[in-house]
């Protein structure tokens, strides 16, 4: 999951070389923390936060391990 979305906001970036993405576990949640260069972070989040949203969707929509909630965080 984590190279989904290291994919996918590597794809929207100007500078995809700076995108890490970073997996904390905790309990039954797994969250996905993005950090993008200062310039990319209003392109990962989009206009009215449309792009993390649909990168939100995407991660809790793709088939995981069963009983985890998984979430993306975008952190500047």
């Amino acid at each position: 999951m984590e190279k989904l979305v290291d994919y996918l906001v590597k794809h929207i970036v100007d500078e995809p070389d700076q995108v890490q993405v970073q997996t904390v576990q905790s309990g039954t949640s797994v969250t996905y923390e993005v950090t993008v260069a200062d310039g990319d972070v209003g392109k990962v989040i989009g206009r009215r936060g449309r792009v993390a949203e649909a990168l939100r969707i995407l991660v809790k929509a793709a088939p995981a391990t069963e009983g985890m909630r998984h979430n993306v965080e975008i952190v500047s």
